[in-house]
């Protein structure tokens, strides 16, 4: 075996390592920086900024761990590195440590109160926590200094839309570049709200399956605007229920194989609330709008029937793990719903697929119920189901957007941390699904108890009215 030779401590061959290991960073060869790095820091161990780039390597590669011991040592001998700050704090913001990431933020701002970056970050810190006075004066800062910076932008969307402020929250959202990709695929232009009299348009994806499931709705309204074809690229899993959107001529899968000029514009599903000038009191809200296939339905029906008038609760728990907020929307376990087991006349039926699906077996001891996540294969055959049950319970995820959206009752479990911006403040109702959808806030980061006690005592309501 070779290993790399011992390196003197050397203040000149440290930044000469230090050096080169940047000029390896800068090329993309993140493992010789990372060799380099250590070197550098063998032979000059004060080598503030070796630490730093050595953090945002560790960063990068996945390991919090490692990366929060090297920026403590990059700040321990140098606390005045003020674009570190700002990384680490950046770190502590996405590990939702809220308190030492804002002081980070804070500092940096003392050192340069020039920095964009820490504006910006602190603000969309504080906008996660409910701040939102202080959250929009330090976006607005970020953005007196660089009007076009995206994560400034973007984040002050987030904070206004939230607010019900959607005027001016709208143009601000289009700082997302979540659509990137595609929008290189495409030769035909953007839609700006031009006349789509006789005109075909693509509405193209955004983020997750439930932002999909959400914002279609829009489909129709593009129709009725005069549009001669509307077409929908979404995820696969998605396509055989989308079929089913009033106004949509054609589902396209991602993975499916289409022309790239087939149509005279296209256009991300997120910006039509901004097209179409979109206000809490100006939505399509027509429930339903998505619609369960009868063959599904008939298949799944016997799964579903009760000969004792149970009340039928469906159940999801998690969301993607991959979402950044999933640590505060999903909850830690399926035992955090314990409470609802001791409600009488109420069956339970798992609607969880992937993550938690085995909880389902954990938890029968305590409640035995009926696990449908992994007999279902998309969505079209989720919504079967979802519109058969008398009610779903479930954190902010894909599941709720689709039970909201073929009118089946569905309770909401909201994070305090980052809530979403849709189901704007305050509000235990949604004027995006007016009718069926109820809201149960977190009142504090990271504690479901009290949010979990306030849904069964409205399912011992609910059970005790059949």
């Amino acid at each position: 075996m070779e290993g790399d030779a011992p390196v003197e401590q050397d203040g000149a061959v440290g930044e000469a390592l230090f050096h080169a290991a940047t000029a390896c960073l800068n090329a993309g060869d993140h493992a010789q920086a990372k060799r380099l790095y250590r070197q550098a820091l063998t032979a000059h161990p004060a080598l503030a900024e070796a630490h730093a780039n050595l953090a945002y390597l560790e960063e990068l590669a996945g390991d919090a761990t490692q990366a929060l011991d090297h920026y403590r040592q990059a700040l321990a001998l140098n606390p005045d590195l003020a674009q570190v700050l700002v990384n680490y704090g950046a770190l502590l913001a996405s590990l939702q440590v809220p308190d030492a990431a804002e002081a980070a933020y804070r500092r940096a701002l003392l050192l340069d109160a020039g920095l964009v970056a820490a504006w910006s970050n602190l603000g969309a810190l504080l906008g996660a926590q409910g701040r939102d006075a202080e959250a929009e004066g330090d976006l607005r800062q970020a953005l007196a200094l660089d009007p076009q910076h995206r994560s400034a932008r973007f984040n002050l969307a987030y904070v206004l839309l939230r607010q019900g402020r959607w005027e001016e929250g709208w143009p601000l959202l289009e700082a997302r570049n979540w659509y990137g990709p595609l929008e290189g695929r495409l030769s035909c232009p953007p839609w700006q709200g031009e006349v789509l009299v006789g005109r075909s348009i693509l509405v193209t994806f955004e983020a997750g399956h439930g932002d999909v499931i959400h914002f279609s709705r829009y489909v129709a309204w593009l129709k009725a605007a005069g549009a001669a074809r509307v077409d929908l690229l979404c995820q696969p899993g998605l396509c055989r229920l989308m079929a089913t959107l009033a106004g949509v001529d054609r589902v396209i899968a991602l993975d499916a194989s289409w022309s790239t000029d087939d149509w005279d514009y296209w256009v991300p599903l997120l910006s039509l609330p901004g097209r179409f000038q979109t206000r809490p009191d100006h939505l399509p809200a027509t429930i339903p709008y998505l619609h369960a296939d009868a063959q599904a339905m008939a298949q799944w029906g016997a799964y579903l029937q009760t000969t004792d008038g149970a009340l039928r609760v469906g159940l999801a728990w998690k969301g993607n793990p991959r979402f950044e907020n999933d640590a505060q929307r999903s909850l830690p376990s399926l035992q955090l719903l314990r409470p609802l087991w001791d409600v009488p006349g109420v069956r339970f039926y798992s609607l969880q697929k992937g993550v938690g699906e085995d909880e389902v077996v954990q938890e029968a001891r305590q409640q035995p119920m009926v696990a449908l996540g992994p007999q279902l294969p998309d969505f079209a055959d989720t919504a079967a189901v979802v519109r058969q049950l008398d009610l779903v319970i479930t954190v902010d995820t894909a599941v709720a957007h689709l039970a909201g959206a073929v009118g089946t009752p569905c309770w909401v479990l909201l994070p305090a941390y980052m809530p979403d911006w849709r189901w704007l403040q305050r509000r235990s109702d949604s004027p995006w699904y007016p009718g069926v959808m109820r809201l149960f806030r977190q009142a504090t980061m990271g504690d479901w108890a009290p949010t979990v006690a306030a849904v069964q005592a409205a399912l011992s309501e609910r059970a005790a009215s059949r």
